[in-house]
């Protein structure tokens, strides 16, 4: 019997404020429920941190440079082949319900899917809009996360019971600008700790992390904080006035996402269908939450790039099992496939993650990620455009600097700069040690690596074009 599948996935919920990622700030007991039936992959990643490449990597298994959508103002091109539409052609019944973000239109908007209900662009937390199959929209009134999921549990009660399903459940939070619901907005009287690399000044990094505005202390907004800041407050008692409210706020959205998690797991016990359900759990990238001073996303180091994933199966994955091998987001419509016993199309990029799911050693496995950020020094966050590879001990970032005329980025360019990081010596990533000699051998690996990694995946190098004009 082929199992059905609920693809649950947040926006912008880091991993590292999920409890089975070892939390330090908040508890997820309904997500972590997913990991202690099933597993948790330790280390997986992004090939782009923003919300519509990601998701166009999702769908399609392919990276960003082959779907096209490389910036948050590239849209999708729906004629691509994506998993949900070959589900669909094998007799899976399928449906979306929640966040898309990847434009809208006849040539936009989802394809392959039975039912889809979406929330235009970022959508609203508030008595969201939702837009339907045949173009209408209408407002919904309530708090969205808990109406996507009435949503979703809506289609389920409505299927055909005598064939499988696969259920996308995409949230809008815990998004910018946070806005809790009422059951959850006295949540953390207390102040939440501050990361310990809050009051990072950047000087251990290239120039690119002190251009980008995304500081806490600085770049969030009026709406943002939902309050003015007290008079008489110094900058550093400011900055963590600051960080409280927006960490209390985002932390509150992701709880509303845990108990509508929550929600979805009980009605598949309820009606039987634990057993025979693929239940995932992730976000289109991670965040950054005071994490180097900053919030958002965008660049390459750690928090930014990892994604979490938990995963549960009964019938095949074991309880409460990890796997710390390098996995990317390039490779889930793959494992989704693979479980379904639908062949992947040829353009697919990634691997099925089964086997590792399983528990099996697989020999090839990949010992690097390719990551590409193409949005180079747009008008908000001014994070320049790079690419780099991270292997289990290092990682290295190549800032171009450069939007090649990509729709959403600047034309002025930037001297490009090199970062490596030693991920065992300096988890945190606060020094660079690009130029340190002590690091030749390995700059010239990873060097060789980044020049494979991108052979293999077809991409291209960024070639200079013009002088340097920033």
């Amino acid at each position: 019997m082929r199992p059905n599948i609920v693809f649950i996935m947040a926006d912008d919920h880091a991993a590292h404020a999920v409890g089975a990622y070892g939390s330090k700030i908040n508890e997820t007991p309904h997500i972590d429920r997913i990991a202690a039936g099933g597993a948790l992959l330790e280390n997986c990643f992004c090939t782009n941190s923003l919300c519509a490449p990601s998701r166009a990597t999702i769908l399609t298994g392919t990276y960003n440079h082959v779907n096209g959508v490389q910036t948050l103002s590239t849209e999708f091109d729906n004629r691509q082949l994506v998993f949900p539409e070959l589900l669909r052609r094998a007799g899976y019944q399928t449906a979306l319900v929640g966040k898309w973000h990847l434009g809208h239109g006849p040539e936009h908007d989802p394809r392959g899917f039975d039912y889809w209900e979406v929330v235009p662009g970022q959508g609203r937390y508030r008595d969201p809009v939702f837009i339907g199959m045949d173009g209408t929209e209408q407002v919904r009134p309530g708090y969205c996360t808990n109406i996507i999921t009435d949503l979703a549990v809506d289609w389920l009660d409505q299927r055909d019971q005598q064939r499988p399903f696969c259920l996308l459940v995409h949230h809008k939070a815990p998004h910018r600008n946070w806005e809790p619901d009422d059951k959850h907005r006295d949540m953390y009287v207390d102040d939440v700790a501050v990361p310990g690399s809050f009051d990072d000044d950047h000087s251990g990094h290239a120039a690119a992390a002190r251009a980008a505005r995304m500081r806490v202390d600085r770049d969030l907004t009026a709406n943002d904080i939902k309050e003015m800041l007290p008079p008489h407050l110094d900058p550093d008692e400011a900055a963590l006035w600051t960080y409280q409210r927006y960490i209390k706020d985002y932390l509150r959205c992701v709880a509303s996402v845990d108990d509508n998690v929550g929600r979805l797991l009980d009605y598949l016990d309820e009606h039987g269908l634990t057993d025979d359900t693929i239940v995932v759990y992730t976000s289109d990238q991670g965040f950054f939450l005071g994490d180097h001073g900053w919030y958002d996303k965008r660049f390459m180091y750690e928090e930014s790039l990892r994604m979490p994933f938990l995963i549960r199966y009964p019938a095949e994955i074991p309880a409460g099992s990890t796997t710390g091998a390098l996995a990317m987001n390039v490779e889930f419509a793959q494992t989704f496939l693979d479980y379904a016993g639908v062949p992947a199309d040829g353009r697919m990029q990634g691997r099925s993650l089964r086997p590792l799911l399983r528990g099996e050693a697989v020999d090839d496995w990949r010992q690097s990620v390719y990551y590409r950020y193409w949005e180079h020094d747009d008008d908000e966050h001014h994070v320049w455009a790079h690419y780099g590879v991270r292997t289990h001990d290092h990682k290295l970032v190549y800032y171009y600097a450069d939007g090649l005329g990509l729709p959403g980025t600047s034309a002025t360019a930037q001297e490009p700069e090199w970062e490596l990081f030693d991920l065992r010596a300096d988890p945190w990533e606060m020094r660079s040690v690009y130029d340190d000699p002590a690091y030749a051998r390995i700059r010239t690996a990873l060097t060789d690596e980044l020049a494979r990694v991108q052979r293999e995946c077809g991409d291209t190098p960024w070639q200079p074009q013009a002088a340097v004009t920033g």
